[in-house]
């Protein structure tokens, strides 16, 4: 009986695309053609010399524990891809290699949220984050954002939302689902609202690299003292091998290093050695022109989805997905998924997922297809929309 185990377990919510998903796999096993649009994983395999560093990594005998921290070389190897992106001087000292951005939320999660405390998270977000809070007996505090704000918070908000309890801010930039950015100068009035109440900001960069007509600004070049989440997953297209960092304070190292020897011990030794090769430029070569592939995307789904009648309210600007109101074809957004997966076999993913503001009339949109998978998607979806009865 689920009512034998934890709280903090029976009130960590699924993934409710997951039970979509498994139908799009049942359908498509009995043959019929899905477009999954609704899984956030880029549909590029590993470039190619990632994985051959990792073959070689694995034909050397390199499959022993690291230290908890992460391979030497791939902390400076990050540290230098922070120098030559952002112009930033990062100690590689800072930075904690990861079990994925999954990791690096666990360790900064159990390191500065005691249970019944909380952090402001806007709301629609990666749900994730308010389960990982829920797991180590902390809170999610939700704040409802829409496309006045660009579905971000501000500091603004931070100010009219915190309360004795609060103790820190998680954002994300580029954001899931929405894919907006925040500038450097929202940052830094986040940054400058979170330390006047002596809050931590932590800040997920995981999609940066994936942004299209403008950089994403890195926290750290407005506040130092901020705790960065990353991954190789996005733009890196390592989701598999599950590694990312976490950059913090020095004053925190010693602390997160405990929490990693007790929680993971390290993260995977295979995968370590081949992110090696992410930093060299043949690889990031074939990952820029994969980020191009995904701007075409972006720019033909975008406009096909609004002629269609989805509102799209604010443009993304990262990330590859599309957050859209279906309120103009009525209805409820899970029921509108599961008749454009049964009808149509397109895959998409509804609002439920990602909290609770708007979300019944919200879905989420990957275009992690090829272009001709898109435009068959889009002439799915319209005749899907004419069968529709809301």
């Amino acid at each position: 009986m689920t009512s034998s185990y934890s709280a903090r377990s029976r009130a960590i919510e699924p993934f409710h695309v997951m039970a979509l998903l498994a139908r799009a796999n049942e359908l498509q096993a009995s043959g019929h053609d899905v477009i999954h649009l609704e899984i956030g994983e880029p549909d590029f395999t590993t470039a190619e010399p990632i994985v051959a560093a990792g073959q070689a990594a694995l034909a050397a005998g390199h499959t022993r524990y690291t230290a908890a921290r992460g391979l030497p070389q791939l902390r400076e190897a990050i540290a230098g891809f922070y120098r030559q992106r952002y112009q930033l001087s990062i100690d590689p000292e800072r930075v904690l290699i990861t079990p994925g951005g999954s990791g690096a939320l666990l360790l900064a999660s159990s390191l500065l949220v005691d249970p019944g405390k909380h952090w402001l998270l806007a709301d629609p977000g990666y749900p994730c984050n308010r389960h990982f809070l829920r797991l180590i007996e902390g809170a999610a505090q939700l704040v409802p954002v829409g496309p006045d704000v660009r579905y971000q918070l501000t500091a603004d908000l931070v100010e009219r939302h915190w309360d004795k309890d609060s103790v820190g801010a998680l954002v994300a930039s580029p954001a899931n689902p929405t894919g907006t950015l925040l500038t450097r100068h929202e940052l830094a009035g986040l940054s400058a609202a979170l330390k006047g109440r002596g809050g931590h900001l932590v800040v997920d960069e995981i999609y940066h690299g994936l942004t299209y007509g403008t950089d994403a600004a890195s926290v750290l070049e407005v506040d130092d003292s901020a705790f960065v989440l990353n991954s190789f997953s996005k733009y890196f297209g390592m989701t598999g091998w599950r590694l990312g960092w976490l950059i913090a304070p020095p004053q925190a190292i010693s602390e997160l290093e405990k929490l990693a020897q007790n929680l993971y011990i390290s993260a995977p030794t295979m995968a370590q050695h081949a992110a090696l090769a992410c930093f060299e430029p043949a690889t990031l070569e074939i990952l820029e022109a994969r980020r191009r592939e995904f701007a075409k995307r972006r720019d033909f789904l975008l406009p096909a989805l609004r002629e269609l009648g989805f509102v799209i309210a604010v443009e993304p600007e990262g990330a590859f997905y599309l957050y859209a109101d279906i309120s103009a074809f009525g209805g409820d957004a899970y029921a509108f998924c599961q008749h454009m997966l049964e009808t149509e076999f397109v895959a998409i993913t509804p609002g439920l997922d990602f909290g609770r503001h708007q979300a019944g009339h919200h879905v989420r949109f990957a275009y992690t297809q090829d272009l001709p998978r898109l435009e068959q998607a889009v002439e799915r979806i319209a005749r899907g929309l004419q069968s529709w009865k809301g």
